[in-house]
């Protein structure tokens, strides 16, 4: 499976990420959250990264402009929209994206199901509440165009090979403190995902 370490806030984190395999790196551009970054501070970040890896600017309640502009500016390469985006929002981005699925119920997870898109956990705060979703919702799902996210961490990580999934994400469930890396727990996972 991909992985992705999202809540990247510093240049060490990133690149202890990076040089334990991650594929990649998950930047907050949401206010509200303790993740919060700037985007002028993750182009400086960005900036000093090696190639290769994808930077994902992560989204929420902003219109296609913020996000256009907020990617560009920082050198993200991929959004990651965060709400429930209306079409128009979609038609009017000129940059890469991913959907995020915050799925209530069981049913919640075929949405998009011809795209590649992110599936968390609903909560009604956005993203790295470590809420785990329902695993029992993906028995028998093609799983290949799903990166899961919530409540994941290295211990169990592992049992999700079984479901096919593209790609995990992981915020809270590797961290010392919001926003700070535990270097061992990115490592551990990112192996464990393998």
């Amino acid at each position: 499976m991909r992985t992705k370490i999202c809540g990247i806030t510093s240049y060490p984190d990133a690149m202890d990420a990076i040089n334990a395999g991650a594929n990649a790196l998950g930047f907050v551009f949401y206010e509200k959250s303790p993740r919060y970054i700037t985007p002028t501070d993750a182009k400086k970040l960005i900036s000093q990264l090696p190639p290769f890896v994808e930077k994902v600017g992560l989204f929420v309640n902003v219109d296609a402009q913020i996000i256009n502009s907020y990617i560009q500016e920082s050198g993200c390469t991929l959004a990651q929209i965060h709400f429930e985006a209306l079409d128009t929002v979609y038609e009017q981005l000129f940059v890469p994206y991913i959907k995020v699925i915050r799925a209530k119920e069981a049913s919640d997870i075929l949405k998009y199901s011809s795209e590649y898109r992110l599936v968390d956990a609903y909560c009604e705060s956005y993203g790295g509440a470590g809420k785990r979703l329902n695993i029992e919702w993906f028995k028998d799902v093609d799983c290949s165009k799903i990166i899961l996210a919530g409540g994941l961490d290295a211990d169990n990580v592992a049992s999700l090979k079984e479901y096919g999934f593209y790609g995990v994400d992981v915020s809270s469930g590797v961290e010392e403190s919001h926003g700070i890396k535990n270097h061992k727990k990115v490592k551990d996972f990112i192996n464990n995902a393998r």
